[in-house]
């Protein structure tokens, strides 16, 4: 054989066993060994804890800064709630546009009905971790209350007219959301609304502890707009009960709105449309399957 011709011995033993021949499929890591099962199993439960610590985050701080579910505890607000419902509240609408007459609205006590929450811990790390639990709707000292809004600053709430609340000289047509047989109020009141309150009372007006019986308090009965958590918008437990929480078409007078504080009611916009166009779908749901 002369020095130019190739010797194809050669060239097979120069090939090693470990690399695959032109042309040919490499080997298949072996996945079905006791350690690729553990490492597939591992990199399974990690996939799984990140996805699920993610959602709690997510969780927590809708719950903090958007949207918190709150049960409903007495029957002050009956036949629209009822004890034991859960009403999602929207925490961001009132950053969008103003409260308006016909909500309804979860407030706490503090610097009105009370009672105030006690003082802030002396300890600091204790104190700090009571703000984070509170910014995450996890814990409270403060007591909440659900009522619908009658009353906005400067209005001069009274009844009764013709056995009717006025709110500005303009009477209100409640049967669309007063509890059966309750009269507007089983007594007299005449009150004007301070500048940064509000004036609520409850649906079921003979059991309704409201804006009527708090005439000694802070606000004379009103409470600060400060204190207000959000606007109840849907019930949504339980299912029998689940349906939106509009505004009665008696709050839409157009002698109602003349003034500034009607003005701000009407722009309406933001997270307000965006969660109704969430909650669209289900309350379309619910309607079909009454008909």
């Amino acid at each position: 054989m002369t020095d130019d011709q190739e010797d194809p011995g050669a060239l097979a033993s120069a090939r090693t066993s470990d690399e695959p021949a032109a042309g040919s499929a490499a080997p298949e890591p072996d996945t079905g060994t006791p350690a690729a099962k553990a490492k597939k199993k591992k990199s399974f439960g990690r996939e799984l804890l990140t996805i699920v610590v993610a959602a709690a985050i997510l969780t927590l701080l809708v719950k903090a800064f958007v949207i918190q579910v709150y049960r409903i505890p007495s029957a002050s607000m009956e036949n629209t709630l009822q004890i034991g419902d859960r009403v999602l509240v929207n925490k961001v609408v009132y950053h969008f546009r103003g409260i308006a007459r016909g909500d309804v609205v979860v407030f706490s006590g503090q610097d009105s009905w009370g009672p105030d929450a006690p003082p802030p811990s002396g300890n600091p790390v204790v104190r700090v971790f009571d703000d984070v639990l509170s910014g995450l709707g996890l814990h409270s000292d403060q007591t909440y209350y659900i009522k619908r809004v009658i009353g906005l600053p400067g209005d001069h709430v009274a009844c009764c007219t013709d056995g009717k609340v006025t709110v500005d000289g303009v009477p209100l047509d409640e049967g669309q959301y007063l509890f059966p047989g309750n009269p507007p109020s089983t007594f007299k009141f005449n009150a004007t609304v301070p500048a940064g309150h509000l004036w609520v009372m409850g649906d079921h007006r003979s059991d309704s502890d409201d804006s009527r019986y708090h005439p000694g308090d802070p606000g004379g009965g009103a409470i600060p707009e400060n204190q207000v958590v959000g606007r109840a918008f849907l019930i949504i437990w339980p299912p029998s009960q689940l349906r939106d929480l509009p505004i009665p078409t008696t709050f839409q007078q157009a002698a109602l709105h003349a003034g500034a504080a009607g003005a701000a009611e009407i722009n309406v916009g933001g997270p307000a449309l965006a969660v109704g166009f969430l909650a669209t779908p289900v309350l379309l749901l619910r309607r079909r399957r009454r008909h």
